[in-house]
């Protein structure tokens, strides 16, 4: 009678861990379609790391398009871009505090202004505050890259000491240099 009861249970208990797993995964949904990414140079210390959404150009027309000119962007999708800098740096020529910070962009035809705000925990910009910036520099935007890229993406070039910071989505490359 006990081993009855016993192996009633725990068909009982399989019952209901299968139909728990079969309704978490209707719950769950699909792949992200603005992927999170993280970068940070592949040589040398780790002095710097850029967290991340990659959107997809999808056929769109990116800047100038979906990405307005001459309005801010978040750089990438989703929540704010994060910069974080293990110790201060020269950001384009600007010194800045090591810590954590939001990366936001104006992108136009042929400048960009790249800018550093200290709120870094926040979506997309709906709590953007321009009194909360730290550093804005302006950088050229290269229209004329070979190969257009499907998705957003942020990497860098460089040595230990002076780094390079590329941001890029379908044909145009952004650079953003830092020294340590």
């Amino acid at each position: 009678m006990k081993l009855k009861y016993i192996l009633s249970m725990l068909t009982l208990v399989a019952v209901v861990f299968a139909a728990d797993i079969a309704s978490a995964q209707k719950k769950m949904r699909g792949l992200d379609k603005s992927p999170l990414d993280m970068a940070y140079p592949r040589r040398g210390a780790k002095k710097v790391k850029v967290i991340y959404s990659r959107p997809y150009k999808k056929g769109r027309d990116i800047f100038g398009g979906i990405v307005k000119y001459d309005k801010l962007w978040r750089t990438g999708a989703n929540e704010a871009t994060e910069i974080r800098f293990a110790q201060d740096v020269k950001f384009g020529g600007k010194a800045i505090k090591a810590g954590t910070y939001a990366l936001f962009t104006v992108p136009g035809k042929d400048k960009w202004t790249i800018i550093l705000n200290k709120d870094y925990d926040q979506w997309g910009t709906s709590g953007y505050k321009e009194a909360n910036d730290v550093a804005r520099i302006e950088v050229p935007a290269k229209n004329d890259a070979k190969k257009s890229l499907e998705n957003f993406s942020i990497r860098f070039g460089g040595n230990d000491k002076d780094l390079t910071m590329v941001l890029g989505w379908d044909k145009t490359r952004v650079r953003v240099p830092m020294s340590f």
